[in-house]
């Protein structure tokens, strides 16, 4: 890709528009035919590592047998017909979508911190702030993360409080060793009140000058805060107050950070992953690294994690389920509980205005502006022991159904499950 933009800034320069084209054509060649992509094998070997081993089952028709039966191109590169890599595909692709030089993927976010911790700090202090010592869901703490892969906690600053001078301070101690300032995103928590906290910038700048590592879990995979891929025709982007404070991985990176790792299967709107970008040389020391075979995703991940990138690269995000979710009108959505409400046809079902959430450890202040099918009594089982089940929320002895995150197509279901629910007492 490198070689394609400078190809065509030549092209440019030389003022040969024909030559742009023709440079900008055999790049997509190139790349489409890097992407995984179904193939067919006649090697007559069944289990062709290469190949993804066993063919995936088709999960879209009904008799996996009655479509052909195609392996992929999982670790065969197609154009020199020698083994390749995974990190061909969706790596390239997130790098590019990121701004970093390298990208890795592996099957949580979880995983991807702990790799990292293991390639680039192991027997080494890692700085963290106190006010970042974080626990998951799982029982996952950062202190235990670091110390199972070898590394050693350097607290710095306070709970609440925490400065570029208690980086510096640990960084050039020489006791702690530090080999790598570690910020972890907040993102199911907040802090508030007499607080401070220092930019990425300001925590580059000082680890450039100790030439130690910067790494940042911006958590939720919010790619760019600029959201350019929601853009309508005329280039305008929807307003969504509730991202406004999601560290963005572009920006991030732009910040100064020399890694980021955040989670597949949350803002950017894919299956669960975690994405290791930024330097390539300390993203190919990860890859290298004896874990990172063991923390691999599979091959359907990884197409699925593919097509996800390609509707990012392609301008069409809102065409994946969260951000189509995210961006609902909500005159749209009232509309929507209005026709239900008025299709049951009882005084106990009411259209009325709601909020949604982020969910997923993301965003724990945020609510989104929603309007949802409000029954009275907690309805919340009979629902749930429908087919296909219906998951409400009960609040003061009422169920409230949010039609955010109900499919449209699945308004006269709804209909019809609110319906027996009703008559059912």
């Amino acid at each position: 890709m490198q070689a394609a933009r400078e190809g065509i800034a030549a092209a440019v320069k030389a003022g040969a528009p024909d030559q742009c084209a023709s440079h900008a054509l055999r790049a997509a060649s190139r790349l489409q035919r890097s992407l995984l992509q179904p193939v067919i094998n006649g090697t007559g070997t069944l289990l062709h590592t290469n190949l993804g081993r066993a063919p995936r089952v088709q999960r879209d028709s009904p008799d996996p047998l009655g479509r052909p039966v195609r392996y992929s191109s999982l670790e065969f590169d197609l154009v020199s017909g020698r083994r390749g890599s995974r990190r061909n595909h969706a790596s390239t692709l997130l790098a590019t979508l990121s701004g970093a030089e390298s990208a890795l993927v592996v099957n949580n976010c979880a995983a991807a911190l702990m790799l990292v911790i293991a390639a680039v700090a192991r027997g080494r202090g890692v700085a963290v702030s106190r006010g970042e010592l974080v626990e998951i869901g799982g029982a996952f703490r950062i202190p235990d993360v670091l110390a199972s892969q070898g590394a050693a906690l350097v607290e710095v600053g306070t709970t609440n409080r925490t400065r570029v001078a208690d980086y510096e301070r640990a960084m050039a101690s020489g006791t702690t060793n530090v080999g790598m300032v570690l910020s972890v995103h907040r993102s199911n928590y907040r802090i508030s009140g007499f607080t401070e906290t220092p930019t990425t910038n300001q925590l580059a700048e000082a680890t450039r000058a100790r030439r130690v590592p910067l790494v940042v879990d911006t958590g939720s995979g919010l790619l760019d805060s600029r959201m350019p891929w929601l853009a309508d025709a005329g280039g305008k982007v929807p307003s969504l107050p509730w991202l406004a404070q999601e560290p963005a991985s572009k920006q991030t990176l732009d910040a100064g950070a020399d890694v980021i790792v955040f989670s597949g299967d949350k803002l950017l709107g894919g299956p669960q992953a975690g994405i290791i970008a930024g330097r390539a040389d300390l993203v190919n020391r990860c890859a290298a690294h004896p874990l990172a075979r063991a923390l691999r995703p599979g091959g359907s991940v990884l197409s699925e994690l593919q097509e996800v990138c390609m509707l990012y690269l392609d301008g069409r995000a809102r065409q994946i389920p969260f951000w189509e979710m995210a961006t609902r009108d909500d005159a749209t959505l009232r509309m929507r509980a209005e026709h239900i409400a008025a299709s049951v046809t009882s005084d106990a079902v009411t259209a009325q205005a709601c909020n949604s959430v982020p969910g997923g450890g993301t965003l724990p202040d945020a609510e989104i502006p929603s309007y949802g099918v409000f029954i009275a009594g907690d309805r919340a089982a009979a629902l749930r022991n429908r087919t296909p089940a219906v998951i409400a929320r009960t609040t003061s002895d009422t169920t409230v159904i949010d039609l955010r995150t109900v499919d449209p197509m699945d308004d006269d279901v709804l209909v019809h499950a609110i319906s027996a629910v009703i008559q059912a007492g």
